[in-house]
Protein backbone atom coordinates (compact mmCIF):
# COMPACT_ATOMS: atom_id res chain seq x y z
CA UNK A 1 0.00 0.00 0.00
CA UNK A 2 3.02 2.23 -0.41
CA UNK A 3 1.37 3.95 -3.36
CA UNK A 4 -1.99 4.51 -1.66
CA UNK A 5 -2.55 8.29 -1.26
CA UNK A 6 -4.55 7.87 1.97
CA UNK A 7 -1.89 5.73 3.67
CA UNK A 8 0.82 8.13 2.55
CA UNK A 9 -1.23 11.04 3.89
CA UNK A 10 -1.52 9.37 7.29
CA UNK A 11 2.28 9.05 7.33
CA UNK A 12 2.57 12.75 6.33
CA UNK A 13 4.61 11.98 3.19
CA UNK A 14 3.82 15.13 1.24
CA UNK A 15 5.72 14.53 -2.02
CA UNK A 16 4.65 10.90 -2.17
CA UNK A 17 0.98 11.78 -1.62
CA UNK A 18 0.97 14.32 -4.44
CA UNK A 19 2.82 11.95 -6.78
CA UNK A 20 0.35 9.14 -5.99
CA UNK A 21 -2.62 11.44 -6.62
CA UNK A 22 -1.18 12.53 -9.98
CA UNK A 23 -0.58 8.90 -10.98
CA UNK A 24 -4.09 7.89 -9.96
CA UNK A 25 -5.62 10.71 -11.99
CA UNK A 26 -3.47 9.84 -15.01
CA UNK A 27 -4.71 6.25 -14.78
CA UNK A 28 -8.26 7.58 -14.99
CA UNK A 29 -9.24 6.73 -11.43
CA UNK A 30 -12.54 8.18 -10.24
CA UNK A 31 -11.69 11.54 -8.63
CA UNK A 32 -14.55 11.18 -6.14
CA UNK A 33 -13.09 7.87 -4.94
CA UNK A 34 -9.75 9.61 -4.46
CA UNK A 35 -11.39 12.36 -2.42
CA UNK A 36 -13.15 9.80 -0.22
CA UNK A 37 -9.92 7.90 0.30
CA UNK A 38 -8.07 11.05 1.33
CA UNK A 39 -10.92 11.98 3.67
CA UNK A 40 -10.55 8.61 5.38
CA UNK A 41 -6.84 9.31 5.69
CA UNK A 42 -7.61 12.60 7.42
CA UNK A 43 -9.96 10.80 9.80
CA UNK A 44 -7.14 8.45 10.78
CA UNK A 45 -4.87 11.45 11.38
CA UNK A 46 -7.62 12.84 13.63
CA UNK A 47 -7.79 9.57 15.57
CA UNK A 48 -4.02 9.61 16.06
CA UNK A 49 -4.29 13.17 17.31
CA UNK A 50 -6.98 12.16 19.79
CA UNK A 51 -4.76 9.31 21.04
CA UNK A 52 -1.89 11.82 21.34
CA UNK A 53 0.16 9.82 18.83
CA UNK A 54 0.13 13.00 16.72
CA UNK A 55 0.30 16.59 17.90
CA UNK A 56 -0.93 19.91 16.51
CA UNK A 57 2.00 20.23 14.12
CA UNK A 58 1.14 16.89 12.48
CA UNK A 59 -2.51 17.90 12.30
CA UNK A 60 -1.63 21.14 10.54
CA UNK A 61 0.76 19.38 8.17
CA UNK A 62 -1.84 16.76 7.20
CA UNK A 63 -4.38 19.49 6.46
CA UNK A 64 -1.88 21.26 4.20
CA UNK A 65 -1.11 18.04 2.31
CA UNK A 66 -4.84 17.37 1.93
CA UNK A 67 -5.33 20.88 0.58
CA UNK A 68 -2.59 20.42 -2.01
CA UNK A 69 -3.99 17.06 -3.06
CA UNK A 70 -7.46 18.55 -3.46
CA UNK A 71 -5.99 21.28 -5.69
CA UNK A 72 -4.85 18.52 -8.04
CA UNK A 73 -8.18 16.69 -7.94
CA UNK A 74 -10.62 19.61 -8.19
CA UNK A 75 -10.16 20.29 -11.94
CA UNK A 76 -11.20 16.67 -12.61
CA UNK A 77 -14.18 17.06 -10.32
CA UNK A 78 -15.32 20.14 -12.22
CA UNK A 79 -15.24 18.09 -15.41
CA UNK A 80 -17.79 15.69 -13.94
CA UNK A 81 -20.40 18.40 -13.40
CA UNK A 82 -23.55 17.54 -15.31
CA UNK A 83 -25.01 21.04 -15.48
CA UNK A 84 -25.96 24.00 -13.38
CA UNK A 85 -28.41 23.56 -10.53
CA UNK A 86 -29.46 26.03 -7.87
CA UNK A 87 -27.28 28.23 -5.70
CA UNK A 88 -26.09 27.05 -2.29
CA UNK A 89 -24.54 29.27 0.38
CA UNK A 90 -22.02 27.51 2.61
CA UNK A 91 -19.56 28.47 5.34
CA UNK A 92 -18.04 27.61 8.70
CA UNK A 93 -19.90 29.54 11.37
CA UNK A 94 -18.67 32.33 13.62
CA UNK A 95 -16.07 31.23 16.16
CA UNK A 96 -14.85 28.21 14.19
CA UNK A 97 -12.06 28.14 11.60
CA UNK A 98 -12.12 24.47 10.57
CA UNK A 99 -12.59 24.16 6.83
CA UNK A 100 -11.58 20.71 5.56
CA UNK A 101 -15.09 19.25 5.79
CA UNK A 102 -16.65 22.43 4.41
CA UNK A 103 -14.24 22.51 1.50
CA UNK A 104 -15.02 18.89 0.68
CA UNK A 105 -18.77 19.53 0.70
CA UNK A 106 -18.28 22.62 -1.48
CA UNK A 107 -16.25 20.61 -3.98
CA UNK A 108 -18.77 17.77 -4.21
CA UNK A 109 -21.69 20.20 -4.54
CA UNK A 110 -19.93 21.92 -7.44
CA UNK A 111 -19.26 18.53 -8.99
CA UNK A 112 -22.97 17.77 -8.72
CA UNK A 113 -23.83 20.95 -10.61
CA UNK A 114 -24.70 23.39 -7.84
CA UNK A 115 -23.58 27.02 -7.89
CA UNK A 116 -21.68 27.21 -4.61
CA UNK A 117 -21.08 30.46 -2.72
CA UNK A 118 -18.45 29.56 -0.11
CA UNK A 119 -18.07 32.31 2.50
CA UNK A 120 -15.07 30.68 4.19
CA UNK A 121 -14.62 30.36 7.95
CA UNK A 122 -15.61 32.32 11.07
CA UNK A 123 -18.65 33.67 9.21
CA UNK A 124 -21.10 35.85 11.18
CA UNK A 125 -24.87 35.33 10.79
CA UNK A 126 -25.32 38.64 8.96
CA UNK A 127 -22.91 37.56 6.20
CA UNK A 128 -24.94 34.40 5.56
CA UNK A 129 -28.17 36.41 5.43
CA UNK A 130 -26.68 38.99 3.06
CA UNK A 131 -25.42 36.29 0.67
CA UNK A 132 -28.78 34.47 0.73
CA UNK A 133 -30.49 37.72 -0.25
CA UNK A 134 -27.91 38.47 -2.93
CA UNK A 135 -28.01 35.05 -4.58
CA UNK A 136 -31.60 34.00 -3.95
CA UNK A 137 -30.25 30.65 -2.75
CA UNK A 138 -32.78 28.28 -1.20
CA UNK A 139 -30.20 26.21 0.65
CA UNK A 140 -27.80 27.19 3.43
CA UNK A 141 -25.10 24.77 4.60
CA UNK A 142 -23.45 25.51 7.97
CA UNK A 143 -20.29 23.77 9.12
CA UNK A 144 -18.70 23.58 12.56
CA UNK A 145 -16.33 21.23 14.33
CA UNK A 146 -16.25 22.85 17.76
CA UNK A 147 -19.12 22.55 20.23
CA UNK A 148 -19.16 26.33 20.60
CA UNK A 149 -20.23 26.42 16.95
CA UNK A 150 -23.69 25.14 17.93
CA UNK A 151 -24.71 28.52 19.34
CA UNK A 152 -23.42 30.24 16.20
CA UNK A 153 -25.43 27.84 14.05
CA UNK A 154 -28.55 28.57 16.08
CA UNK A 155 -27.89 32.32 15.88
CA UNK A 156 -27.54 32.02 12.10
CA UNK A 157 -30.81 30.12 11.71
CA UNK A 158 -32.53 32.75 13.86
CA UNK A 159 -31.00 35.53 11.75
CA UNK A 160 -32.34 33.87 8.60
CA UNK A 161 -35.78 33.73 10.22
CA UNK A 162 -35.59 37.37 11.38
CA UNK A 163 -34.78 38.37 7.80
CA UNK A 164 -38.01 36.71 6.63
CA UNK A 165 -36.16 34.04 4.65
CA UNK A 166 -36.72 30.92 6.75
CA UNK A 167 -39.78 29.63 4.88
CA UNK A 168 -37.86 29.78 1.61
CA UNK A 169 -34.41 28.64 2.77
CA UNK A 170 -33.60 25.10 3.89
CA UNK A 171 -30.69 24.75 6.33
CA UNK A 172 -28.26 21.83 6.54
CA UNK A 173 -25.67 21.57 9.31
CA UNK A 174 -22.59 19.37 9.46
CA UNK A 175 -19.46 18.59 11.45
CA UNK A 176 -18.14 15.66 13.45
CA UNK A 177 -20.04 16.38 16.72
CA UNK A 178 -23.34 17.18 14.98
CA UNK A 179 -26.22 14.79 15.70
CA UNK A 180 -29.99 14.78 16.08
CA UNK A 181 -29.90 16.65 19.38
CA UNK A 182 -27.75 19.39 17.87
CA UNK A 183 -30.11 19.58 14.90
CA UNK A 184 -33.04 20.16 17.25
CA UNK A 185 -31.09 22.75 19.26
CA UNK A 186 -30.02 24.68 16.17
CA UNK A 187 -33.40 24.52 14.45
CA UNK A 188 -32.04 23.41 11.08
CA UNK A 189 -33.77 21.10 8.62
CA UNK A 190 -31.22 18.29 8.34
CA UNK A 191 -27.69 17.26 9.26
CA UNK A 192 -25.09 15.35 7.29
CA UNK A 193 -22.43 13.05 8.73
CA UNK A 194 -20.19 13.25 5.66
CA UNK A 195 -19.77 15.21 2.44
CA UNK A 196 -21.53 12.68 0.22
CA UNK A 197 -24.58 12.69 2.48
CA UNK A 198 -24.53 16.49 2.39
CA UNK A 199 -24.89 16.42 -1.39
CA UNK A 200 -27.72 13.90 -1.19
CA UNK A 201 -29.52 16.10 1.32
CA UNK A 202 -29.07 19.15 -0.91
CA UNK A 203 -30.75 17.34 -3.78
CA UNK A 204 -33.55 16.01 -1.57
CA UNK A 205 -34.33 19.34 0.10
CA UNK A 206 -34.30 21.22 -3.19
CA UNK A 207 -36.20 18.53 -5.05
CA UNK A 208 -33.23 17.69 -7.27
Amino acid sequence: MSGDPASLLVELKEREVLAAVRESLERGEDPLSLVESLREGMEEVGRRFERKDYYLSELIMSAEIFKQAMALIEPRLEECSGGTKESVVIGTVKGDIHDIGKNLVSTLLRCDGFRVHDLGVDVPPTAFVDKLKETGARLLALSGLLTLAFDSMRDTVEAVADAGLRERVKVIIGGKPVDGKVLEYVGADAFGKDAAQGVRLANTLLGG
